[in-house]
């Protein structure tokens, strides 16, 4: 969906903007996650995006399977678009956008909250490790390669060298407060 691919790149960030990445896209990603809208011209009421625009991401995400078009009635060209489990994983990706959104970009508190329906409790965003399960600050997330990686070694050392500016902003951070 963006102007430029990114066939350089070994990230998944990437190759996920290629999907989402366009303003519209975690919008109407949203309002079908949240606000239950499944029909063309519900999104476009809901967002004000332009038909043209509007088209392009739907065929775009049913091509890329977040989305299956389904028809809704006896017009063959009246469509439903429904998310898929691929396009309901992105709930995270909408929710930890709005919780930064929430602290950044609005002043006036957050404008939506995201509760579990069973409890009432807040969705949290928290970076959790699977192995102690205990919230990681973002200083302590440290990038290695994986098993989809072309070149551990280039890959390794770069993470080594983030590491250590992080380590050493951090510590410049923290002698400027005392």
């Amino acid at each position: 969906m963006l102007g430029k691919t990114y066939d350089q790149e070994n990230c998944s960030a990437a190759r996920a903007l290629e999907l989402v990445g366009e303003r519209w896209s975690l919008l109407i990603i949203r309002d079908a996650l949240f606000r239950n809208i499944t029909r063309f011209a519900e999104f476009q009421r809901s967002l004000g995006v332009a038909t043209n625009v509007l088209s392009s991401r739907l065929d775009g995400f049913v091509a890329a399977g977040l989305m299956q078009g389904r028809t809704y009635s006896n017009h063959e060209d009246h469509y439903e678009y429904v998310l898929t489990d691929k396009g309901r994983d992105l709930a995270a990706v909408v929710i930890a956008l709005t919780t930064w959104g929430d602290r950044w970009a609005a002043p006036n508190g957050p404008p939506i909250v995201y509760r579990h329906d069973g409890c009432g409790g807040q969705i949290d965003t928290g970076l959790v490790c699977s192995r102690c399960a205990q919230q990681v600050p973002v200083i302590e997330i440290e990038a290695e390669p994986g098993p989809g990686s072309h070149s551990g070694a280039t890959q390794s050392s770069a993470s080594r060298r983030v590491k250590k500016r992080r380590s050493a902003s951090v510590a410049a951070s923290d002698s400027a407060r005392s």
